[in-house]
Order: structure tokens, then sequence, then C-alpha cells
């Protein structure tokens, strides 16, 4: 026997057929009340064959009457028939940007950005100090600006970077971060807490060499250091701090289990020994202080809880780091934070670049320092006139997804456009510039906008005597063309012949530069890893050394000095 709906069914049918075009000013969809009623009523769900002719029908019957009527008269209908679908229904709003925060209470979030000093910071950098920063700042929060530096051997830190980065962080978030924590300050407390592992026996000195621990990681079987009592353990601990143990001889492992299906999380290494002799650490005061240096892990662990912080976010390559320490965490009885994660984002136009490479290029003398044009650094992109604000748009776009991403430099460029077009003065710069003589009427001298959206802004004066002109040798072979806000003109041998002043056809439109106001300049341009130097014909102005302009037909640059511009994106 078919199934057909009843008298009671029908009138929900209509009803929600009126609420729908309610909603939607007298434009009611089938689809949309289907999928409201099928949401509501399971029991309906196998009959949607029968059901969808009915709805269309309804909608369309609703759609009508509110043509006719007017949408008040569906409402009044509504309020004598089902009055509870007036009701407002709540609507769950679109998140734009950054993705929820999950069990984050407003003014008690601590959230932490931990570069290693190796270096000032880069693009890569920026991701984390903008999405923790923006969290920051939505929570009301705190953000630690943290610096992992404890190791002195395979990324030694630079004294600079420490007065480098936080100076970057407060350019890049629009405020200095609330608190500054240097790693190398904090040794105490890492061996205070290392003892307590190894008073407590979920930690142990291990003796054994990187190799033959590697078997025993990989057999799933136990060192023979592991049944250390915690006597042996802190005799042998003390032994590392004295020196009587040299780099290599032993490390502090955390005791996790060694059948545990990730090798990496097997009996972890927390603590080793450096050769800070050797390899001293370059901060006064610190130096060859100590011998035993933790391990980012257990370092990065132990300070998260010492600060307070609430909230990790960081790359998915880490998370075996929050694996680790989450054992830890629960080996001290402490809480581990919340934590997300994102995946790679990689530039086409930069390809691969390591803080730590760029660090030897710059030393081999293969760039010119960290500001280097050519360079994914901050100051590289603040010198070239990249925005923070065009920074954090660009990383709060991309947000927080674990898919690796690749997106072009355009992606940012486009970000800084909009931060900068609206004050940026337009200028001319000729490239393998042709002089040409005017003939014909003309006036003496024009003015043009400076920004032709800013009338505001001024005006730039042409002086046309004597009546030569620069363009670009490209386009003298148009013939015909117009010299942008002046003039439609024809060109036979280096002359120019004015046919009119108003725009009369469509001939293409070209920047031109009058001889009088024109100087010998440079255009900077960092292209496929060189820098190249264009030289040409430039406008005369007076801006201030670091002024955004806009190279007409070029692109953005910013202004070094009254004769070099460097171009930062077209």
């Amino acid at each position: 026997m078919s199934w057909s709906p009843d008298e009671a069914t029908l009138a929900a049918f209509r009803h929600l057929a009126l609420q729908n075009a309610i909603e939607y000013e007298g434009k009611a969809a089938p689809g949309s009340v289907i999928g409201r009623l099928m949401g509501s009523r399971a029991d309906l769900r196998p009959h949607g064959k029968i059901i969808s002719p009915l709805i269309a029908k309804a909608v369309a019957e609703a759609n009508q009457m509110a043509a006719n009527e007017g949408v008040e008269a569906l409402r009044a209908i509504l309020a004598e028939e089902a009055p509870h679908l007036l009701e407002k229904r709540e609507k769950k709003e679109r998140r734009t940007g950054l993705p929820e925060l999950k069990n984050a209470e407003k003014g008690k979030v601590v959230l932490r950005f931990a570069p290693n000093p190796n270096g000032p910071m880069s693009f890569g950098h920026a991701r984390g100090i903008v999405i923790n920063g923006e969290y920051a700042r939505e929570w009301e929060g705190e953000l630690i600006l943290r610096f992992d530096d404890t190791d002195t051997v395979v990324k030694p830190p630079l004294v600079h970077a420490y007065d480098d980065i936080p100076k970057e962080a407060e350019w890049l978030l629009g405020y200095a971060p609330h608190r500054i924590v240097i790693a190398s300050d904090q040794i105490p407390h890492y061996y205070e807490h290392a003892e307590r592992m190894l008073r407590s026996g979920f930690g142990y000195v291990c003796q054994c060499s990187g190799e033959a621990f590697k078997v025993f990681r990989v057999d799933k079987t136990e060192c023979p250091c592991r049944p250390n009592s915690p006597e042996l353990n802190i005799e042998l601990w003390g032994k590392m701090l004295d020196g009587t143990f040299k780099p290599g001889d032993a490390v502090v492992r955390v005791k996790t289990d060694m059948t545990l299906k990730n090798p990496a999380l097997r009996d972890w290494p927390a603590l080793r020994m450096q050769d800070t002799a050797n390899h001293p650490h370059p901060r006064p005061g610190i130096g060859s202080k100590y011998r035993v240096w933790p391990l980012l892990d257990f370092q990065s662990a132990v300070e998260d809880h010492l600060q307070g912080v609430t909230h990790i976010i960081r790359g998915k390559d880490l998370m075996d780091s929050t694996r680790k320490q989450t054992l830890l965490y629960e080996h001290f009885g402490w809480t581990y934070p919340e934590t997300m994660y994102w995946g790679r984002v990689k530039v086409h136009e930069w390809g691969g670049f390591s803080t730590s490479q760029m660090r030897r290029d710059i030393e081999a003398g293969l760039f010119t320092g960290w500001d280097d044009p050519r360079l994914p650094t901050l100051s590289a992109l603040q010198k070239r006139g990249i925005t923070a604000e065009a920074l954090r748009a660009f990383w709060v776009e991309l947000g927080v997804t674990q898919k690796d991403i690749s997106v072009p430099l355009s992606s940012l460029f486009s970000h800084n456009t909009k931060q900068i077009d609206d004050e940026a003065p337009r200028l001319a710069f000729i490239r393998n510039g042709e002089q040409v003589t005017l003939s014909g009427e003309h006036p003496t001298s024009i003015e043009v906008d400076v920004h032709p959206n800013h009338p505001e802004q001024g005006k730039r004066a042409f002086d046309l005597t004597p009546p030569h002109v620069w363009l670009e040798s490209q386009d003298l072979g148009k013939g015909s063309l117009r010299l942008k806000g002046f003039a439609d003109l024809h060109i036979t041998d280096r002359t120019g012949e004015i046919q009119s002043i108003d725009r009369q056809d469509n001939r293409p439109i070209v920047h031109w530069l009058s001889e009088a106001q024109s100087v010998d300049g440079t255009l900077i341009m960092a292209e496929d890893g060189e820098l190249i130097e264009l030289h040409g014909k430039m406008e005369q102005h007076n801006y201030p050394e670091g002024t955004m302009v806009q190279l007409e037909r070029i692109g953005y640059g910013r202004v070094l000095s009254p004769t070099v511009i460097l171009f930062s994106h077209s």
C-alpha cells in the first residue's frame, strides 16, 4: 500500500513553505524547505519521491501569495496557524578568518611563539607570530615570545637576534609581546625538573651510545640503564653536571614504554651534554656556564607549564612533540594545553630557504645581509614595502588547516596592494627611454593628479618647454597613442604630432615624462635570485626615503633616494 500524507502533514508542508517565503522575501526554495523538513521528520525520509512535488506546489503557492498580497499576508497566516514558526530560527554565523579556539576563556588565554634566535624572523616565522598573536588579541589573552636557544652547536644563536626579533614581532602584530622568556636563562628550572624525574623514577641517565640505543628502540627492548635506581641516576646526573662525563657519554631519558607503536616516543631523550667549551653560548653570562642542556621537547614542555600556556598552535610536523610532551605531562601530573596544527605552506617563488642556510650564504657574501630583497626575511619584506597588515591578512586568510598549501607570492602582493594603493603617489619611470619632440599646438605646462582617486593629494606639474618628452622605446612602434592625462599623439621619426588634447579614440594609453622633469634614475629589482638594476629616466620628486609609490605601468616600489627606487611588486 503506497504512503500518502494526512491533512496535518500537508499543513506542515504549507507552513514550512510560508516560513521560507517570509525569510527570503517571497522567494522560497523547494530544496531549502525539503531539507528543513527531512531534518526534523525522520519518518518522512523514505517518502521523498512523493513529498517533493507536494513541497514544490506549496512553495509556488507561497511565493505567489507573497507577490500578490505581500509577505505580511503570509506572516498573518502563520501567526494564526503556526506561530512557533515565526520565531527567528537561530542561524549559526559563518566564522571568517581563524577557527574557534577550543576551551578558551576570555582574558585567560596564554599562547606562545617560540623561535630559535639563530637569525631574525622570516616569512615562515610570520605565520606563528600572526596566528598566535591574533588569537591573543581576540581572547584578550597573553602572547609569550620565547627564545628556544638551547642548541649552541647545530643552530648557534645570534646575539643581535635577541633584539631584532622582539622589534619585528611588535611591527608585525601592532603590539609588543606581553612577556619575553629566554630558555638559556631558565636552565636551573630544567635541572630541577630533570632531578624530579630521576628521583621519582620516570627518568633515567642512559650511558648507551646513540647507535646502541637505536637497536633497543627498534627491537622494543629495554636498555641496561633503564632499571637504574633513583640513587644511581642522581649520582650519574652529578657526573654529567661536573664534567666527569663528556658530550656523548650520557643523556637523560624519559621513561615511556619501549613497546609503543611510534618508535619516536620510546624512552625519548630529554637532556644531553654539549661541548660549550668549544661552542660557548653567545649570550653574556651564559657562555660555557652549563655543560648539560635540555633538548627542545623537554625544554618546551617544562616551559609551557611554568608559563601557564593554555593553547599551543604549531606545525603538524611537531605532532610527535605533542605526543612526547603529553607523556611527560602525565608523569608530572600536569594537564597538557589545547593544541592545534597547521600544514606546510610553500611559496612558489621562494622554494626552500632555511634560516641556517641563509646565515651561511650571508656570511659567504652571497647576499648583502638579512634585509637583502631576494630573501624571504621580514626585514627584507619590510624593506621592499610589504606591510605588516598585508602579512597578517595573508596568514589569517590561510587560517589553521593541516592541509599542505602551495601559494604564489602574488597572493601576498594582492593583500599589500589593498594596504598601500590609496596612499601611494603615482610616479613615472621610463625604461629604455627614447626622446620624442612634440609638434602642433599644446600648452606649455600641464598638471595631472598625484593620485587618480584622491585629488586632495595634489598635482604633478610637467613643464613642456622645451617640447621634449621621454617614452619607452617599445611604445614608439605603436604609431598612434595617447600620452596619459595629456594628448593624442601620432609618432613619426621621433616626432610626435599632437592630434587632440581630448581623447578621441581607443588608441593605447602610455606613460611619459617631460624632459624638464626628468632625472637619471635606477630601479632595483630582485628577480630569479639576482639583483637587477634598471637605469632610465625618473620623474623628479621629493618623497622621503621609505615612501611607497606606484610606478606607472610597472608596479609599486619603495623610495630609497631621490633617484633610486626598490621594486616591490606589480
